[in-house]
């Protein structure tokens, strides 16, 4: 389903997705955030139907001269998850293996955030549950497709993809590897995400452990994050 608008801030673009969600089972659902700036948005969903909140662990790889073009994600998951923008590897003669050493750089911030995220608490299973996953937002669609696959690897029964505004073409080719989308802003041409928000400043490790721990708090959870 999609729809027009324009987000105020990504706590703004969380209620207005809530709006357009039905009710979930607290039991049998859990919102699956992409660090960082997707879990002020997922937070935003997680509070309105008292639901769980998970950070996946998961890295966008950056080209080296434009930290904001993304040549692929890595994620920490069972096993390294390195996902590969071919288009933007191709026209800048990027190799598997430059990718590969650009992935294993950003291991040891991944590593960094479990431990903060999770601090000694157990992971928040998503066997046989519902996991809706959210970010602030889709260009190239690197990052999200690893975190797809990190999270089929979690065993949902289903698998729903809610986005404040989105590629169109990139949403197109995500749609077959969920469930269900929901997608509220669907501009073409697309722009970069942040242009479609009044307030779009980083979101901190602080923040990020904050919301985890009140909406977990307020959902009774078992635990916190998804890997």
């Amino acid at each position: 389903m999609f729809g027009m608008g324009h987000f105020s801030s990504r706590e703004d673009a969380g209620r207005q997705l809530g709006d357009r969600l039905p009710e979930f089972d607290p039991k049998s659902t859990v919102v699956v955030a992409l660090p960082r700036g997707g879990v002020p948005v997922g937070a935003a969903v997680a509070e309105r139907f008292k639901l769980p909140l998970a950070v996946l662990l998961i890295r966008k790889i950056g080209v080296p001269w434009q930290p904001e073009l993304a040549v692929g994600a890595v994620a920490y998951g069972d096993e390294l998850e390195v996902t590969v923008n071919e288009d933007v590897a191709i026209a800048l003669g990027l190799s598997r293996q430059d990718i590969k050493k650009m992935a294993n750089a950003e291991l040891p911030e991944l590593k960094r955030r479990r431990e903060m995220y999770l601090n000694g608490r157990p992971s928040i299973s998503l066997t046989g549950r519902t996991a809706i996953i959210i970010d602030d937002g889709v260009a190239t669609g690197a990052t999200m497709r690893a975190a797809i696959r990190i999270v089929k690897q979690r065993h949902p029964e289903r698998i729903i993809l809610a986005l404040p505004v989105a590629s169109r073409s990139t949403l197109a080719r995500l749609q077959s590897e969920v469930d269900e989308v929901v997608c509220l802003l669907v501009p073409e041409p697309f722009s970069s995400v942040g242009s479609y928000y009044s307030r779009f400043g980083q979101v901190d490790n602080l923040e990020v452990v904050e919301l985890l721990n009140r909406c977990n708090r307020e959902s009774d959870s078992e635990g916190v994050g998804a890997a």
